[in-house]
């Protein structure tokens, strides 16, 4: 019988991999990591992680344990190339979609849709909250992902700084949760979870061990429910100065967080 192994759950964007205005990098040119390109978009390179990042991410999906758990759509997620084999298991939609060898399982989304419209108000209405409330003056776009969720995408340097949270507060009574990451603002329905996807495909694969990453609001409840997680430097958690026990708060940022919670999983999955 092969023994239970470890499950690393972990967001991608901003965790594991970054574009180029998130690498951070503060060591002199010179001196800079070599970095391998793992998303192209419109012919042009867009995400990237250092090649000691890449080598660490190979090796821990050789061993079948990574599981990317992103809030991207499929077909946004479909563009990443991870090193390594393809994932068995991938997360999208915030926990939308399970995929399954590349396919979204259609009885987890069933499922998904069964618990939306019985527990939160409409996509519909937050929709239209949302852009009724915003200003043309920071709104650059305004999206639906996978007929789940809304996001709007903003100029950072217009936004209010009460605008999110007044968002924030007219959602959490409606079942939904905002997240401001980057440029991008999320309002996501509670019920929609990186958790409770990460949960099933622990159950499909025996695995006796999740460990989780993430840096934004919409990772919280998957790092809560992991055995052990890491947070790095920056993004929305940091800000909020956001911890539990059994998480660590890196130090690093940037691209180096990410090899550093790539080094960092590996090293738990091999101390068994």
């Amino acid at each position: 019988m092969t023994p239970p192994r470890p499950l690393v759950a972990s967001d991608l964007d901003r965790t594991l991999i970054y574009s180029a205005a998130a690498l951070d990098l503060t060591v002199p040119d010179a001196e800079a990591p070599r970095l391998l390109c793992v998303e192209v978009y419109r012919s042009k390179p867009l995400s990237y992680v250092t090649e000691t990042a890449a080598a660490l991410l190979a090796e821990l999906a050789g061993r079948g344990a990574l599981v990317p758990t992103t809030t991207r759509t499929r077909e946004q997620y479909g563009r990443i190339h991870l090193p390594g084999p393809p994932p068995a298991y991938a997360v999208c939609a915030n926990g939308g979609h399970l995929l399954v060898d590349g396919v979204s399982d259609p009885a987890w989304h069933a499922r998904v849709r069964r618990a939306l419209d019985a527990d939160c108000a409409s996509l519909e209405e937050v929709r239209a909250r949302m852009v009724g409330t915003a200003d043309p003056a920071w709104l650059l776009k305004e999206r639906v992902a996978e007929d789940l969720f809304a996001y709007l995408v903003v100029d950072r340097a217009g936004l209010p700084d009460t605008w999110v949270k007044e968002l924030a507060d007219w959602a959490g009574p409606r079942g939904w949760t905002v997240s401001l990451q980057g440029r991008k603002v999320y309002a996501v329905p509670r019920p929609l979870t990186k958790s409770a996807a990460v949960a099933e495909v622990a159950r499909r694969t025996g695995a006796d061990e999740v460990l989780a990453a993430g840096d934004s609001l919409l990772d919280a409840d998957l790092l809560l429910a992991a055995d052990a997680g890491w947070r790095p430097g920056h993004g929305e958690l940091a800000d909020l100065g956001w911890t539990a026990p059994h998480i660590t708060a890196l130090p690093e940022r940037g691209a180096a967080a990410g090899e550093r919670i790539a080094r960092e999983m590996l090293l738990r999955c091999g101390r068994r």
